[in-house]
This record gives structure tokens, sequence and C-alpha cells, in this order.
């Protein structure tokens, strides 16, 4: 890429072989166009609807499942091979639905970004879509517009450009046409180039397009995002490795069945279905679609809180993370500068004070002294600083157009860099005028010769210098951007317009303090991460003075915790960064590469790193993230490209919402875990132990499978309903290796399992003294009975009695019509298809006794198990 920086303006435009009077042709357009692409930034192209579902049988469990299936179908069992692929292709459906709506949501936000520029063509300014600039087009552009291109300034005019999606730097950079001699300079100190996705914020210019789509500097940090591997999360590797252990153990106890049946000389065909029966009730079939459709639900739960998910795991990560990695500005700030302290005679005022007359009159006088405007709508245009001195003003009830109207603007003096100062002169009445100066402390102070004390005009002494020269010093410590005002009044306008006739023997009136404020909720929100074990983490291109006031306020940055500057962390070595990653909590002046040390500093501490960001510069570090933010407002399209989520009110308190929604569904799909695989141990203890005592089997393949049908369904999606239990944001998050069957799951799972098989073939050995009928019969209700209360046993390691057995409406629903089905199956005419027959009053007696074993055997043993798994 050329130093075009370096170039005078006259090699530029011949380099590009173009003229800035007259533009480009439209054939030589043609030409460039065909050569260079359309100025747009090369996505990933969209998947198909039919790969996206494709897609969702990707999974180990799946295959096992779609395999069990065809044997199923082979072997005559139509009805199980029916219901496995119903599910299955529900569950693909879920998913291709959700992704698809999640991208379309994602080209809508796209949309809303500024679509036209205006260029110079054929030697007349036309507008057109920023996707047909090419190299050598001459754009012009004002305050309030994209810039739509990479480019080489040719005439500028109080030129300001907020940068800080590319650089992080909050402040607009001042910009102009004049040629930079030094050879190695970062994208913020090219004051004489332009880069696309960035906003003008003051001003006026044009410049000649030396770069478009892929070239320009967005391109090359999105071109940087293809380097980088997808992230798998958390849940993702579970239960594809608990796919891989269900499925190969599946197989084991298949195996080992089918080989003791035939050794005790039982029908081989039997009992080859047996055993695939139960490799199939081995695997809960019903966890994908459980999983999905909690994610989904979640999903949903979000589009109301103002979150876009791209990805359906997206939230259950977001719900393990331990770490929030944040950009300051616009996300934990509000992204527009503001009035928070005024000083003059002597005295601080907040804006919150009630406004006396002095207040008023700085106020006024600094607002005369912009060329910024508020609309009657509250849009504002112009430099942000302006705008904050306006909107200061006009908080105070008044309006800038109406003291302009009375005051109108003669003359003025532009600010410049070397001065640092503007001058505007107004007519009071009609032989008096007065000149405002504001600008930089330092400048201002040396051009006054008197103060405004106590509504009088006297000579300005040392010691009232020294006196405003500390509380200047005071607002810089406080991160404050200070501005001092001044003014004189003149019987006429100099006739030599200079800041040697104009911007001497001032009168000091005071000094204005601001800072782009953080939000408002965003404190609360940090508050509430510390208390839930989440460490939030400030990267910003902003100055150290200035992050770490803002971090310090919104309670990131405490005592002990270290504050780092980008040149700093360059000295710091991949080791040594992983060590001191924990006590840092602040990052100022960083770079795209920075970010991405920082993330995979944190990931090599085992943590799960959530990150949150809306400039381009932030989508590298998005992608490598376990999960990215984008920001839907203010975010670029590249930023939200790399993201698993986007904030479409550009919120961070909205990400703590997410963490609480997604530890809720991680809890919830851990307690569909829990539930499937217990009732699925019990099954699996019912046949084994008979098959091992030689004894006629107590459950028949259909019976199987009717049980897996009811019970894997309904209850486990019930308890993927499960409301978020109180203290869920209290808890410390889940380390990024632990297990799905932490929290003494690995002992609960196999004890209830044993429960619910012991009762079952208990319920076959009495019913057995009637007759094998009989012990099936109640071997079946009893096994599909206590695996409904254990629907209700898992819901929470506390007592079923504390936490509410209606709480969950979704449970209470689930419970009741599966136990009608049962009662269906048993007590109707359909009970000859399932070879079980009714029942007398004194079994039922038994059964329901057996049923409730399971609940009040846990509800004595958890106090015991949640001790030991404290």
């Amino acid at each position: 890429m050329k130093k075009y920086w370096r170039f005078d303006i006259s090699e530029v435009l011949k380099d590009l072989n173009t003229d800035s009077n007259k533009g480009l042709s439209s054939r030589e357009v043609e030409i460039r166009l065909s050569k260079y692409g359309t100025n747009s930034l090369k996505g990933k192209g969209r998947k198909s609807i039919f790969s996206m579902f494709i897609e969702q049988f990707n999974n180990y469990m799946v295959i096992i499942l779609i395999i069990a299936a065809f044997i199923s179908f082979f072997l005559g069992e139509v009805v199980d091979a029916v219901i496995i692929l119903f599910i299955l292709i529900l569950n693909a459906l879920l998913g291709m639905i959700q992704e698809n709506k999640a991208e379309e949501s994602l080209e809508a936000l796209k949309k809303l970004s500024a679509p036209n520029a205006r260029v110079l063509r054929d030697g007349r300014i036309i507008e057109i879509e920023i996707s047909n600039i090419v190299p050598g087009d001459i754009v012009f552009f004002e305050a309030g517009n994209f810039v739509p291109a990479d480019g080489r300034i040719i005439e500028s005019a109080n030129l300001k450009i907020d940068e800080s999606s590319l650089t992080g730097e909050s402040l607009p950079v001042e910009k102009s046409q004049m040629m930079i001699e030094d050879e190695d300079l970062d994208i913020g100190g090219r004051t004489n180039m332009v880069y696309k996705g960035t906003i003008v914020t003051y001003g006026r210019g044009k410049y000649v397009v030396t770069a478009t789509g892929m070239n320009t500097e967005v391109g090359c940090i999105a071109g940087m995002l293809e380097s980088e591997n997808n992230q798998r999360t958390p849940l993702q590797e579970k239960l594809e490795q608990l796919g891989k252990y269900l499925g190969s153990g599946a197989i084991i106890i298949c195996v080992i069945i089918f080989i003791i049946g035939v050794l005790e000389k039982r029908p081989v065909f039997e009992m080859f279905m047996t055993a695939v029966s139960l490799a199939v009730a081995a695997i809960p079939e019903g966890l994908p679609a459980v999983v999905t459709i909690t994610l989904a639900i979640g999903v949903q739960k979000m589009i109301k809180r103002n979150a876009i998910i791209r990805k359906l795991t997206a939230v259950e990560t977001l719900g393990s993370a331990n770490v929030i990695c944040s950009d300051k500005t616009g996300t934990l700030t509000q992204n527009k500068m503001t009035v928070v302290k005024v000083f003059s005679d002597g005295r601080e005022y907040g804006l919150r004070n009630n406004v006396n007359e002095k207040l008023h009159f700085i106020l006024k006088i600094a607002a005369l002294c912009t060329d910024a405007i508020i609309n009657k709508d509250g849009k504002s245009i112009g430099d942000p600083t302006e705008v904050a001195l306006v909107a200061a003003f006009e908080s105070t009830g008044s309006k800038k157009i109406d003291v302009e109207n009375e005051n109108p603007r003669e003359a003025e003096i532009p600010f410049d860099s070397e001065r640092k100062m503007m001058t505007t002169i107004h007519r009071m009445d009609k032989d008096r005028y007065r000149i405002i100066t504001k600008g930089a402390f330092d400048n201002i102070i040396e051009r006054c010769k008197y103060i405004l004390k106590n509504g009088e005009v006297i000579a300005l002494e040392n010691e009232d210098k020294e006196e405003i020269k500390k509380e200047n010093e005071k607002m810089g410590k406080d991160a404050l951007r200070v501005l001092a005002v001044s003014y004189k009044d003149v019987d006429k306008i100099p006739e030599n317009l200079s800041s040697e006739t104009v911007e001497k023997d001032l009168i000091f009136v005071g000094l204005i303090g601001m800072i782009d404020p953080p939000r408002e909720e965003v404190e609360e929100s940090v508050k509430l991460c510390k208390k839930a074990g989440i460490k939030p983490v400030m990267i910003t291109g902003d100055h150290k003075i200035t992050a770490s006031a803002i971090a310090r306020e919104l309670g990131i940055l405490s005592e002990n915790d270290e504050v780092i500057s980008g040149k700093e962390l360059e000295k710091v070595s991949d080791e040594e960064l992983i060590n001191r990653v924990k006590n840092i909590s602040v990052y100022a002046r960083v770079s795209p590469e920075h970010k991405m040390r920082i993330i995979k500093a944190w990931q090599k501490n085992k943590a799960v790193v959530a990150m949150t960001g809306d400039g381009v510069n932030d989508a590298p570090a998005l992608k490598q993230a376990d999960i990215g933010a984008a920001m839907g407002i203010t975010g670029t399209d590249v930023a939200k490209e790399a993201a698993d989520m986007v904030l479409t009110d550009d919120n961070f308190s909205t990400i703590v919402a997410a963490v609480e929604e997604g530890r809720t569904i991680y809890s919830n799909i851990k307690k569909s875990i829990h539930y499937l695989l217990s009732c699925n141990i019990g099954e699996i203890i019912v046949l084994l132990v008979a098959t091992i005592l030689g004894m006629p089997l107590p459950l028949k393949p259909i019976h199987i499978l009717w049980v897996n049908l009811i019970t894997d369904s309904l209850p486990a999606l019930a308890l993927g309903l499960e409301p978020a239990e109180k203290d869920i944001m209290l808890k410390k998050p889940r380390r990024k290796e632990e297990g799905i069957f932490s929290e003494g799951l690995a002992i609960r799972i196999p004890l209830e399992g044993i429960i619910i098989g012991a009762v079952s073939f208990l319920a076959f050995i009495i019913g057995l003294n009637e007759s094998l009928s009989n012990g099936r019969t109640m071997a079946f209700v009893v096994l599909t009975m206590s695996q409904l209360v254990q629907a209700m046993n898992v819901r929470s390691n506390k007592s079923i009695f504390k936490i509410g057995i209606f709480k969950n409406k979704y449970m209470i629903f689930a419970f009741t019509i599966s136990l009608i089905l049962q009662l269906v199956v048993v007590m109707t005419p359909l009970n000859t298809i399932f070879e079980v027959k009714n029942v007398n009053i004194y079994d039922w007696d038994i059964i329901i006794a057996l049923s409730l074993a399971p609940l009040i055997i846990m509800e004595i043993v958890k106090p015991f198990l949640n001790r030991n798994s404290n």
C-alpha cells in the first residue's frame, strides 16, 4: 500500500490518473470497477437454507441415533424409527430457523448505514451508492457524513474526523491537506488521509480515493478475521463428549445383554431386539431437541431485551464467561462529550446546580463561539466538544439560535492546532461588538489582561492566575477536557483580522470541564458482574488518565488493580502477560493486535472471555473471544460480522442480562441431562438385573420405546423452561474445564437411576406373583410414573417444597399430559397393543407408593449431597 501521505497532492492525482476539477469519466469508472471491484467488504457468503439444515446433523450423538433408527426400521420396528427421525428433523429445523432469522436481522442492521456519497464525475457533482466508488474518484464530504473510502485530502476547511472506530480515540482528529514527510506513521498520525467507515464531525473538504473495498484499512482488518479459527463453545464441547460416551456405553451394554441372553439360550432375535431397544433407551434422543429448544427460547427472550443472537449457543457461552473485555467509547460511555464542571469567579459549578447569572453568562458566550448545531429533533451536528457546549447552554432553558439572532456573528478566526484557540465576533448593538475566544488554558491565559469578578472587570493578577492554574490541573486529574473562555467588547471590528490584532487584552471568564460520561446504568451492571464473579476489563484507545478516571467511577478499577498502556504492553512478553493479566483492569492506547494478546492471555488462564465492542478495531478480538458482542447502532459491519451477538441498544447492561439468561439456560440444560440420564439408567438396570438373574424380561421393546416417548419429551422440555433461581447471579462462573456432571451430579445421576430401576424391578417382582403380564404391567407403570416424579425432583438441588411445586407451570402441564397418556395405554383397549393389562386398586396403591419413592428418598438425601458438593 502506497504511503500517499508523503506525496504532494499533484503527485497523488498523477499517480491515480485523475483530475481534481473534473473527476473521472463514466467510461473510466466502468473500467476501474471491473479492475478493483465494488467498494464493499467481502464477508463470507450467506449459507443456503439447505446447508444450514444439513449442518444441524453434524453431531456424533445425532449420527448414532440415525443409525439406530435405520436398524430399527429394517428390524420391523417402524414406530421406533419414525419417532427418532421425527425428533432429529424437528431439532434440525429449529436450529436452521433460528440461524436464518439471526442472519436476516443482521442484514437489516447493515442497511441502516449511509448508502450514498457525493463525487465529481464528468465535471459534475453527483450522488452515488458508496459501493460504486473507485480509486481516483473525487469525493466531497462535510460534518455528519461517513467517509466512504480511503483517500488523500485535497482541500479542507476546519476539518475534523472521528476515527474512533479504527483507533479507539474518542476525540476527533484534525485534518489538513498538508504533505507529511514522516515515513512510518500509524493511522492516527496520518492527518492528511481519511479512512473508510470514519465520520466527519466538523468542517468540510474533498479528497481523492486511494483505496476501496478490501484494500482499505477497514478491509485489511476484516481480512485478519479469516486467520482466526472459530471458537467452540463449552456447551458444544461438553455435549459432543457426552454423546460419544453415551453412544459407546450404549453399544457395550447392548453387547453384554445380548451375549448373556444368548448364553442363557434365549431366542436370538428377541435378545437382539431387546439390545437395540435398550441402546435407543440408553441414548437420550430427546436431548438434542431439549438443548436446541431451550436455547431458542432463551434467544427469543434476549431479542426482547435488545440482543440479536447469531448462534444458539452464544447465550449459554456468555453465561459461563468470567471475564468481559469491553471497549470504553460508546459501550461503557455515551460516546458524546458532556459538560460536567464550570469554574468561574473562584467557584466551581455543576450543571445540576441552580443556574445563576455567572454560570449562564459563561455558557452563553461559549455556545456562541461554536459552529455546532442542535436541531429541533435533538440531532446534533458538529464537533463533539462544541456540541457539548451548546447542549450545556441549552440545558439552562435558552436556545443558541435565539442568542445568535440577537447577537449575529460578524467575523471569525477559525481554530487551528497551532494557536489552539477559536474566536468569533458578534454584534451586540449598533456601535458595540463582542469578541469571544475559547481554547486551551495555557494559550488563553497568556492573552488575558483582565478577569471578570463579581460582575466587574478588573486587572488579572498573578494570584488569580495561580488559582485558575490549580483548578485547571485539578480538572485534568479528573480526566476532564478543559476549555478556557474569554471575551472583550470593542467599538469596531479590526480591519486586519488576525490573532495578533484580535486575540489580546482579553477578559478571562472561566474554565469549562467536560468528559464522555459513563452510561448511567453501567455502574450497577459492573457491580452485578463482580457479585457474579465476573471481572470487567476496559480496553480503550483513550488516554491512560481518562480511561482510569472512567474505570474508577464505574467500579471497574479497584485499589490494587493495574492500568497499562499500549506502549507498556509492547514491552511485556506473552508469558509475563499470562501471569499479570488477572491483575490488569484497564488497557489504554491499545491497538487491535494488543486486544488479541489480551484475549489470548486470559484464555491461557482457562478463562471464558466475552468481548464487547463496536469499532472495526474490535473485530479480530470479537472473533477470537469465546463470545463476541457487537454494538448494533454504532457498530461497524465488520464488527457485527465477527460477533456472536449484536446488541441493538448498544448497552453494556444487556451483556449482564445475557449472562443471567445464559446461566439459567445452562442450569436448565444440566437439569434436563440429569433427568434423562438418571431415567435411562433406571431402564438399563431393570433389564440388566433381570437378564443376569435369568428371569423373564420385565419390559418388552415397545414398553421401553413408549416410556422414552412420553418421559423424554414434555417433562425434559419443561425442565428447560424452569425459572431462574434467585441466587443465579450470586454464584461464581463455571470453570472452563468443569464437566456437565459437576456439583454432585456424578453421584446423584447413578444413585437416582438405581432407585428408579430398583422400584421398577420391585414392582415387577410383586406383580409376578400373579402373572408375567401383571408383573410387566406394574413394572411398566412404575417405571413411567417414577420418571415423571423424577422430573419434579431434579428441578433444584434444594427441596422441591422450598422452591415451590407449582412454580414451573410448564412442568405441571407436562406431568399431567404424560400421566394421562400412560393411563390411557393401561386402562383402555390400547393395552392389548402394548401387551399389558388393567390393574386392581391394591396394585395401584403399590404403584403409587413405589413411584413416589425417588422423590421421598432424594428429599432426605439432598442436604447431605449438597454439603459434600460445596
